[in-house]
Formats: C-alpha cells, structure tokens, sequence
C-alpha cells in the first residue's frame, strides 16, 4: 500500500497537482452532454424519438472527428487544438440548449448536436498522452507509466460516474437545460485551463520537416484487436445500461437505475486506482485476458436476476473487471503504437469505446422492449464473451515496435525501465515483461528519453 501511495506521488509530482484537478474537470462535460441532451430534448419536444437521433448525432460527431482532433494534436501540439475544440464545444452546446428550448426543427437540432460531439476536445485521451510524454521525458521507470494510466482510468470512471449523476441531480432540482449550460461552462473553462497549462509544452507536435520524413508506419494488428475490445466494452455498457434501466422500470423504481450504475461505476474507479500495485510479472497480455475474462463470468449473473438488490450485488462485484480492461487496453496502444501518433490512436480507442456504446444501447433497448431486461443483459454478456476471444487470440508483441522512437539520437540509452540484458524487469502495467513468460528484446531501454 505505502508503494502505490508512493508511485502515484511520484505521478503527482510529474504533472503537478493543478493537471489532474484540471482534466477531471474538463473531461465531465463529455460524460455529461449525452444524457444531458436526450434528457433536455425528450423534455422540450416531448418526443423520445427526437431525443434519440440528436443523442445519436451527438455521439456520430464524436466518434467520426475525435480521431481527426487526437492527429491535430499530434501534429500541431495540444494547445491550440483543445483551445479551438473547447470554444467551438461551448458554443455549440450554448446553441442546442438555445435551439431545444426555442422549439427548433428536429433536423437542424440534430445538425447542432453533429457540432456538438464533433468538437468535444477529448480531455481524457489527451491528458493520458501528455502524462505518458512527461514520464518520458524525466525517465520515469515502468512503475510510473503504468501509474498514469491507472490515474488516468480512475479519473474517466469517476467523471463517467459523477457526469450523468450531475445531468441527472439538474433535471431534477431545476431543468436539463441547466445541467447542459453547465457542460459547456466547464468546457469553456477547464478545457482552456488545461490547453494552457505549461505542461502542454511537453506536446507541443511536430514540426513539418520532422512530418515528412519516412512512410507512414502502419500500426500492429494488437491496436485493431485493443479498438475492437474498447468497443465491445462499450456494448457492455450500453447492454448494462439498457437492462439495468428496463429492470428498475418494471420493479417500480426507475430513479434507482443512475444508482445502480454509478455504484458499478465507483467500484470500477476504486480497483481501477489500486492496478497499480500489481507486480511486474502481471504483464498485460495476462492482464487482458483475466480482464476479459472475469468481466465474462461476472457478467453471466446478470440473465438471471430480476430483483433490485440483487442487481445493486451483481452489477457492483462487475464493476470489478471493467476499469482494469480499460486501463489495460489504453496501455496496450500507448506500448505499440508509433509516439508521434498516440494522441490519434488515445482518441481512436475512446472513440471505439463510445461508438460501442452507442450502437449497443440502441440494440439492448429494443430487446428489452421485446424480450424484457435479461435480452439487454445478453448483449453485455456477449460483448465480453467476444471481448474475451479477441484477448485469447491476439498476440501482444513481447518488446515496443517502436522502441527507438523514445530515444534520442544525441543519448545514449539507459536501462531504466528494465534491464539490457532482456529479462524484461520492468514494472507496472505497461511492462515490457509481457505475460511473465516472454522474453524482452531490448525494450528495456525504450524509456530512456523520449
């Protein structure tokens, strides 16, 4: 315990205590317009149906353009991307609350919604990408590393948590209007504290000449397999949300559905803050694969309940597997993906996660309307069937692909990470020592600047 209070200080004292109060919040108002927006529109047009296709086009924009935003700023530096997105965010957030209540068409509400999800700076992808690239850059051993991404899944699950609790605490106390004027006030400010924050030098992107040098590498099959997990963990969500709000329906208490989510989201936050501890020989090959897989097992419950506090045990205890396949997934695209690109492929994972998501909570709620709360819960129980067969049959690659790329031409490598002699003693999650049975080709080294 005295070591991962220890690990994550040494974590604090990279970033700063000001970076991650700032990304948390910056990060809230994309937790929070999706709800928020379903909820404001089903209640100024009275009609579900519109609410759903603005929410849809909301997260479409998301999905399509968070990508293009990560490449930005990969290429142009955080800052001025996040300072761009965040003002065009808060105002077009400002225009669908103003077009909601005004009565506005349902196509060109969906058309401001398309804006909306489309320039949600992705405070989560990034600030993962700006951490990572400050343990880097002062040489931080594995440990570290492994760290910010486990602080950085911890602050996505509470913001995923306390978001939608926000949105939901608005409607009722006042109207969803506020809690969506709320969204891009948070936007408006913690996004522009966190693109000036004088860690944003540390991305600050590449220069043109340093663009054009050498083809574009294409990225290792693992990174199609980590997307196509966070996007069947996004049908998991969805399949949860979907059942869990068609259950507390039929039992008559549909105000307990946020609960019942938000304590699976709490327990996730909490084991997902504590995966630092674990030692160097869970690698995250294995790490993946007992992910997935007790996500699988502790899912299989969920077809076979149909009272409240039931639910309240199975869904807490599955809040358990998902932060660690999370966490794990993000590690594994910042292990194998090119560095001049992890602010692209960072997005493209979290945008696999919400597109998932999406289509899986249009899915499962028909099937609940059809087949009641156990056929949304069989969507969830197949995504981490599927999510488990993905993690058995990929192979992660024992050592960086692109370990040289940390390097610096001018330094000479230093065994910091792990040793140079190829054991591979590394630690944290993303450690080279893979599974605990693979051997390092000299990735131990691949930390030594960056």
């Amino acid at each position: 315990m005295v070591g991962t209070v220890n690990t994550y200080r040494r974590v604090i004292a990279l970033t700063g205590p000001l970076l991650p109060f700032v990304s948390f919040f910056a990060r809230l108002p994309v937790a929070m317009s999706q709800f928020g927006s379903v909820l404001l529109v089903a209640e100024t047009s009275g009609s579900l149906a519109t609410a759903g296709i603005v929410g849809g086009t909301l997260s479409a924009g998301q999905v399509v353009f968070g990508p293009v935003l990560g490449r930005l700023a990969d290429r142009h530096g955080q800052r001025p991307v996040v300072l761009m997105a965040a003002a065009v965010n808060a105002v077009a957030t400002a225009a669908l609350v103003a077009g909601a209540l005004g009565g506005l068409a349902t196509v060109p509400l969906a058309a401001i919604g398309a804006v909306t999800g489309a320039s949600v700076p992705l405070i989560g992808p990034l600030a993962r990408t700006r951490s990572v690239a400050l343990a880097h850059r002062a040489k931080a051993d594995e440990s570290v590393v492994g760290a910010v991404h486990s602080l950085e899944g911890t602050l996505d699950e509470i913001s995923f948590v306390f978001g939608p609790a926000l949105v939901g605490l608005a409607a009722l106390v006042a109207h969803p209007a506020v809690a969506l004027g709320g969204a891009a006030g948070l936007v408006a400010v913690f996004g522009t504290a966190y693109a000036l924050h004088p860690t944003a030098a540390v991305t600050a992107g590449q220069s043109a000449k340093a663009r054009g040098k050498g083809p574009r590498v294409r990225h290792p099959r693992v990174v199609h397999s980590v997307r196509g997990s966070l996007a069947l963990q996004g049908a998991m969500f969805g399949g949860c949300q979907a059942g869990i709000a068609a259950l507390t329906a039929q039992l008559g208490v549909p105000g307990q559905a946020g609960v019942v989510y938000a304590a699976m989201g709490v327990v996730s936050a909490g084991v997902g803050l504590g995966l630092g501890a674990l030692p160097a020989r869970f690698g995250l090959r294995l790490r993946w694969r007992v992910a997935t897989g007790a996500a699988l097992v502790l899912s299989v419950p969920l077809l076979f309940t149909d009272t409240l506090w039931p639910l309240y045990a199975v869904v807490t205890v599955l809040g358990a597997a998902y932060a660690p396949h999370l966490i794990t997934a993000f590690a594994l695209t910042e292990r194998v993906v090119e560095p001049a690109r992890l602010a692209e492929s960072m997005a493209f994972a979290a945008s696999s996660l919400v597109a998932g998501q999406a289509i899986a909570l249009a899915v499962s709620g028909r099937l609940a309307e059809g087949y009641g709360p156990a056929g949304a819960f069989a969507v969830a129980v197949g995504a981490a069937a599927l999510c488990l067969t993905l993690a058995l049959v990929t192979r992660v690659p024992s050592a960086r692909p692109h370990a040289k790329a940390f390097i610096p031409a001018q330094q000479t490598a230093s065994p910091v990470a792990g040793d140079s002699t190829g054991t591979g003693t590394g630690t944290g999650p993303g450690s080279s020592a893979g599974a605990g049975t693979e051997t390092d080709t000299g990735a131990g080294t691949a930390y030594a600047g960056r």
